[in-house]
């Protein structure tokens, strides 16, 4: 089947395509990646839409031109990846505005904003979307929800293999050996902290918007790291969580940082860029570490995806601190960085037409395995 799929992170900064075809077991399906595309959005809307995640009060109206305004990006999206309409469906996820991890007191609960049946009828094909919501029904934090992609088109090799994704928030995949006593293991996967979210906002208050992320990790080449603020901030109570766990801008977003530029204040802007770029790499190596001493997982590589790949100061900062591994670009696997996240959303449509479940209780804590997403037709 030709599937369309759709995807749009915490970083808000636009909205990635790929038409993928996918046949066979759905387990380990077959697959092949045909087209990719990306379409940025508007600076005013990624404002916007992040602006909402930390609190930003709208109107009806407001919220309603806001979701049709991030549709309408979505057809563009699916215009510009699939110009001939060759999908036969479109998977899309929608635009993450809040996320609310289950908890003693509250059960979880994440919104991504889309009008799917608009979209249907702009793109003229079959949209499935809200693929979060029948795993926090069964008591799951909802996200991630990538990991199963991960062992479905990577398969598993002779040890331990991790894949992080670095967007706005950075998550960790762990897929288990095909051989030993741990062949039996479940695949593992979790949100482990910031990934580009304190850097990007970093930079966009100390270049006074002008510019939006560390182009090239400029501004963190310059700069040196505080070793010791990056030790007690590995203190908070988020990173002594043990998987499942999941979280997004309302916990390391706007108000975070101001906390933490506090904490800096007598740093110039260079140093703190390069302390916080260098935070994301520890907060990494610290979960990976915490699977190694108590589950004895020790992953022979870490594949690595998403924004985050694009600036090489925080690649060398997650090599250095992230020993013992093989540290690779995921395009090394055929995946191009920008593709992963779409794809996933790709092949949870195809098991979704299946009735395939697509999620995993040991990923995100759900009582049991679900099929994902609702269809609506054109």
């Amino acid at each position: 089947m030709l599937v369309l799929g759709l995807m749009s992170g915490t970083s808000a900064d636009g909205v990635d395509a790929v038409l993928a075809k996918f046949y066979g077991n759905p387990k380990r399906p077959k697959w092949q990646l045909l087209n990719l595309a990306s379409i940025p959005y508007l600076p005013s809307l990624q404002k916007t839409i992040i602006n909402v995640g930390q609190g930003l009060q709208l109107s009806s109206k407001d919220y309603l031109e806001l979701a049709e305004n991030i549709t309408e990006v979505y057809a563009q999206a699916v215009f510009a990846c699939d110009p001939k309409a060759k999908a036969e469906i479109v998977g899309c996820h929608g635009q993450t505005l809040w996320h609310r991890p289950p908890s003693q007191s509250l059960r979880g609960a994440s919104w991504q904003i889309l009008q799917a049946p608009l979209l249907a009828k702009l793109v003229n094909r079959p949209v499935i979307y809200d693929f979060r919501s029948k795993d926090l029904a069964h008591g799951g934090h909802g996200a991630p929800l990538v990991p199963l992609l991960d062992e479905a088109i990577l398969g598993r090799d002779k040890g331990w293999r991790a894949v992080l994704n670095i967007g706005g928030i950075a998550n960790l995949t762990l897929i288990p050996p095909n051989c030993g006593y741990q062949r039996f293991s479940f695949v593992k996967g979790w949100d482990c902290g910031p990934g580009n979210s304190l850097i990007d906002l970093s930079i966009q208050n100390f270049t006074n918007g002008k510019n939006l992320y560390d182009h090239d990790g400029s501004f963190a080449e310059r700069g040196v790291v505080n070793e010791l603020i990056i030790e007690n901030w590995l203190e908070e109570d988020f990173f002594k969580i043990q998987p499942p766990k999941s979280t997004g801008r309302e916990q390391f977003g706007s108000k975070d940082l101001e906390q933490r530029l506090v904490e800096m204040s007598e740093f110039s802007s260079e140093d703190i860029v390069a302390t916080l770029t260098a935070f994301t790499a520890a907060v990494v190596a610290n979960e990976l570490s915490k699977v190694r001493e108590h589950q004895l997982i020790n992953p022979i590589e870490l594949l690595v995806a998403g924004g985050g790949c694009r600036n090489p100061i925080l690649l060398s900062q997650i090599r250095s601190r992230c020993r013992g591994m093989r540290v690779i670009s995921i395009q090394e696997k055929g995946i191009p960085v920008e593709a992963r996240e779409p794809l996933a959303f790709a092949l949870l449509s195809w098991w979704h037409v299946l009735k395939y479940p697509g999620n995993y209780p040991s990923v995100t804590g759900a009582k049991k395995a679900a099929v994902l997403g609702v269809m609506v037709n054109n």
